[in-house]
């Protein structure tokens, strides 16, 4: 008999082509995120499980699926799911890291184009019918050629955008737990310290993983080290910056932009971001290709087949 395994949500026929060769495949039947008790109903017997990163697979979830032997999740991140608790049970947690790195930095870069130019705002004005003509003091925004972004995560996609960012003349500089490896990135980078990052950068890029460390590490402190010409800029996790915060800074002018594609309470986004102009807002699109999540699908799809050929999974975390 097949083993089975059950995905919490439809994703790329791909990665599910690849396992039905092998394993008997239950996807979820409905087109939204699952509650805690759907999932146990529909993982009832399942061997593996294709979790998404919207699902929260806590404690007391684990406990509940008492069959399952590996959580293959189809993302990047996996501070949805309880790592060490899901190894203490002798669970195996996958992901499906540098796929997306590309894409997501593409999408930090069009967000700091995006809020730098009032691309968003200008589309608005548009659409309202509001435009009267050029004069040489409208709807100015500013330029990158020579300003400073920091980016806060030099990790995969940090790397990424500072790669791309040195095209449009941004100087780089960047903080995380050490500096770079040798120094340097393959280009000019500054490692700084974390105060200095808040206090140089004129757009600041967020691309670090959510931590009990990085939890609200951007709050009303470091918003009021940030330059009154600066931007904030998240395609990492939501949680790393307090919103009501965000918001504050703001409506005060310690700042003077955001561009976002997660949120703190996703998918609930503070009512007071919305109706801010000097605020771009994403619906957490970093991976949303269809190259890049068919690949992500596929990814899956490896990690469940290594497991349970007993290969190591190419993308384990835990």
């Amino acid at each position: 008999m097949k083993k089975k395994i059950f995905v919490t949500r439809k994703i790329p026929e791909a990665g599910i082509e690849k396992l039905k060769k092998i394993f008997d495949v239950e996807i979820s039947r409905f087109d939204r995120n699952l509650t805690k008790d759907e999932i146990i109903e529909m993982t009832a017997g399942a061997e593996g499980m294709a979790s998404m990163a919207s699902d929260t697979i806590d404690r007391h979830l684990i406990d509940r699926l008492p069959s399952v032997r590996i959580i293959a999740n189809y993302a990047v991140g996996f501070d949805n799911i309880d790592i060490e608790y899901a190894g203490e049970r002798g669970i195996v947690v996958t992901n499906t890291p540098g796929v997306l790195t590309p894409a997501t930095a593409d999408i930090a870069m069009s967000l700091i184009l995006c809020i730098a130019r009032r691309i968003v705002e200008g589309d608005r004005l548009m659409r309202r019918g509001e435009f009267k003509g050029f004069y040489p003091t409208f709807f100015l925004g500013v330029e990158l050629e020579n300003k400073v972004l920091g980016i806060y995560g030099m990790g995969r996609i940090g790397k990424a955008v500072a790669k791309k960012a040195v095209n449009f003349g941004l100087r780089i500089i960047y903080h995380d737990i050490v500096p770079c490896e040798g120094g340097s990135t393959g280009y000019s980078a500054q490692y700084v310290s974390f105060d200095e990052l808040l206090e140089k950068s004129d757009f600041l890029s967020i691309h670090a993983p959510l931590t009990e460390e990085t939890y609200h590490r951007f709050t009303q402190r470091e918003f009021k080290k940030m330059k009154k010409e600066a931007f904030l800029i998240n395609t990492a996790r939501g949680p790393l910056v307090k919103e009501d915060d965000l918001v504050l800074a703001l409506k005060e002018g310690w700042i003077a932009g955001t561009g976002l594609d997660v949120y703190e309470f996703e998918p609930k986004v503070h009512p007071g971001l919305i109706s801010l102009d000097n605020v771009v807002l994403l619906p957490h699109i970093g991976s949303a290709t269809i190259e890049v999540r068919e690949r992500m699908s596929i990814m899956v799809a490896d990690n469940l087949i290594a497991f349970f050929k007993g290969e190591p999974p190419p993308n384990r975390v835990n």
